[in-house]
């Protein structure tokens, strides 16, 4: 019989789209290669090709890993490729192969497994790139006609193999794989939080436990029983908000809080008990009611208390639950967000499966999510309160009387504009009560910034230290930081103006958390385009700028960018750290990365030793990114790239997987992205 005999016709036509966009599946086998990392070498049937689709597929539960390809190019250097994470269960990477490549070797994570290679010609992917997205086919051709090889890739493969946020269900469709595994001995209780006239919301969540492959030990419905009432397995709780959280696991082993209309994935409950084992909390995604996704990081605790972005489905160890300080969980209507806020609060280590396993029916309802929290931080004693600012909720970390010292640290040389309006700025324009001004000065020789330099120096808060030596930014900085005197050190590109007087202030905030490394701020473009909103590992293969030229209110997802957040990495261009905290970690490596990748190699040596990133929306300035070296071409861009290399050999590991973005998004483009 064909195989595809009596398969409806919608799935045929879904099959044969499938088949075109990853192209014709060609033979393959896998060999050992002896590379320590790249420890599999990728045969062809055929001789390489140009443009190829690797599918590849991973166990729901293994660490999330992307895949490493490496192109062998004879003489010249390798070409290594960071591919998409198989988030939902499978991955497609589309790529270019260069004509002179001599062979193809991959490095796969933990449980993944190269499923197919497909084969594609440029002419069809122009086409389809022309539908999809006709600026990137024209910026390709363009790129082709002139022989710019990899921007004539780029482009392709930007507007085909990128998709929009808005196109998920259909790119999710094409990458799902279900949930095969064993299902734990785990009892969890299931808390539907219904209110008045959900009846219908709450059968639809209640048919949604019934079919799940891990039953729950105990549903209990509070609030508006309705349908609830006399169905097996299901019990209607009256609801005591000064009750403690124990109260609700009964002999369970953890437990899941739903919202009525919330509709679990039929291995909710088993992939989320499979995650937990010794974790305090696992979570996983969730589409909203407007069909949109909500890809989350992993444990992102400042994230989580500011944005509730845990959601549901989340399944909360008993372990967790006990240690909760005591009290109840107040009035019905705010049950569901004040124990995602104590969860928040005390967890410790968390869990998350990146792939949707509920549709839910909205974030929880919490009119005084502020006034929430402050409860919370007040029962935990955590120096911290939340204050609802802007249609969000900030979290204020106290600054001590008198607050630190703070040593400002800008490189510079010559650019009389720029030095004159950073230190205007600085001394003038920044409302923090006690600072010093170190400026690193590389042989300038501009009179009037040598006349400027005369009028700084009668401002006792300020020193002019000479760096008589070639230009190597991370030697300049360390040199500065060498004569700083403050508590807490910001290093400050001269190009950079500010933008409002209590940027500082913020910065210092956040940098003297005794779990804070490096801090970052937000730059903005001289249009007032964002230039800066964190650094993602592993963007365009090494390390990037998020959202850049977005405008400058962009919340991204999840409405990170409307609060202070967890990162993996900031611009050097406006860093603030604890100067104790500098030194710990050596400085910035002024051998392997003078000019480029200091700033995020500096970060992830804090990360280290413990200390994470934030970066903070309320410090905003302007940032004229790189005016003063301009671009990098010929030697510079040689030198560029051994420096990248370097970065990549040193931190390949977190280049795989940047703990703060989702593996589903996009490393090619740097927006939001789907790949």
């Amino acid at each position: 019989m064909p195989p595809n005999e009596g398969v409806p016709s919608p799935v045929k036509a879904r099959a044969a789209r499938a088949s075109r966009r990853f192209g014709r599946a060609i033979p393959f086998r896998l060999e050992e290669s002896g590379d320590p990392v790249f420890d599999r070498q990728l045969r062809l049937g055929t001789p390489l090709p140009g443009w190829i689709v690797l599918s590849v597929s991973a166990d729901p539960l293994a660490k999330p890993q992307r895949p490493l390809l490496r192109v062998l190019r004879g003489a010249d250097e390798p070409q290594d490729v960071v591919l998409p994470g198989p988030a939902l269960g499978r991955s497609h990477w589309l790529g270019l192969i260069p004509k002179d490549a001599t062979g193809i070797l991959l490095s796969l994570g933990e449980g993944q497994r190269l499923d197919r290679v497909g084969r594609r010609h440029a002419i069809g992917l122009v086409g389809e790139c022309l539908i999809r997205r006709p600026g990137n086919a024209f910026a390709a051709l363009y790129a082709g006609g002139r022989g710019q090889t990899r921007r004539f890739r780029d482009s392709l493969r930007g507007g085909v193999a990128v998709t929009r946020m808005a196109g998920f269900e259909a790119w999710a469709r094409e990458r799902a794989v279900p949930f095969t595994g064993r299902t734990p001995a785990l009892k969890v209780a299931c808390l539907v939080v219904a209110r008045e006239g959900e009846g219908g919301a709450l059968a639809r969540t209640l048919t949604s436990l019934a079919g799940q492959s891990a039953a729950a030990a105990v549903i209990a419905v509070t609030g508006d029983g309705g349908p609830a009432a006399g169905t097996p397995g299901v019990e209607l709780l009256g609801w005591d908000g000064e009750a403690h959280p124990r109260a609700l696991l009964g002999g369970a082993d953890a437990l899941c809080c739903l919202r009525a209309g919330d509709i679990l994935a039929a291995n909710a409950l088993a992939l989320l008990s499979a995650a937990l084992g010794m974790a305090d909390m696992a979570y996983a995604d969730e589409v909203g009611p407007d069909r949109k996704p909500r890809l989350k990081p992993e444990w992102s605790p400042d994230l989580a208390l500011a944005t509730g972005f845990l959601g549901r489905p989340t399944l909360v160890s008993r372990r967790l639950i006990e240690a909760l300080p005591e009290g109840g969980l107040g009035p019905l209507d705010q049950a569901g967000a004040a124990l995602e806020a104590a969860v928040a609060a005390h967890c410790k280590i968390a869990v998350h499966i990146p792939r949707p396993l509920a549709a839910t029916a909205g974030p929880w309802p919490c009119a005084a999510r502020a006034t929430l929290l402050n409860a919370r931080f007040a029962a935990s004693g955590l120096p911290v309160t939340a204050v609802a600012r802007e249609g969000i909720t900030d979290l204020r970390w106290p600054l001590p009387a008198p607050p630190p010292l703070v040593s400002v640290v800008i490189p510079s040389r010559d650019a009389p504009d720029l030095i004159r309006t950073v230190c205007r700025g600085v001394l003038t324009e920044t409302e923090y009560p006690s600072l010093e001004l170190v400026v690193v000065d590389n042989g300038s020789t501009d009179a009037k910034v040598l006349a400027l330099y005369d009028t700084l120096r009668t401002d006792p808060r300020v020193r002019i230290v000479a760096f008589p030596h070639p230009f190597n930014f991370s030697a300049m900085v360390n040199a500065g930081v060498a004569q700083a005197t403050g508590d807490v050190v910001v290093l400050l590109n001269n190009d950079i103006a500010v933008r409002e007087p209590h940027w500082l202030t913020e910065m210092v905030r956040q940098a003297i958390r005794p779990e804070v490394g490096a801090v970052g701020a937000k730059l903005l473009f001289g249009d007032g385009t964002l230039q800066h909103a964190g650094v993602v590992v592993g963007l365009a293969g090494r390390a990037g700028h998020i959202l850049r030229r977005r405008p400058a209110a962009t919340p991204g997802h999840l409405g990170r960018l409307t609060v202070a957040h967890e990162v993996s990495a900031v611009t050097a261009a406006c860093i603030a750290v604890q100067t104790s905290k500098y030194r710990a970690v050596g400085g910035f490596d002024a051998r392997a990365f003078p000019i480029d990748f200091n700033d995020v190699d500096f970060c992830l040596r804090l990360q280290a030793r413990g200390w994470k990133t934030i970066w903070t929306p309320w410090a905003s300035l302007f940032h004229l990114e790189s005016v003063s070296r301009g671009p990098s071409v010929g030697a510079k861009r040689a030198r560029f790239e051994a420096e990248a290399a370097r970065f990549t050999d040193r931190w390949r590991d977190v280049i795989r997987h940047d703990p703060y973005y989702h593996p589903a998004l996009s490393l090619t483009t740097f927006g939001e992205d789907l790949e």
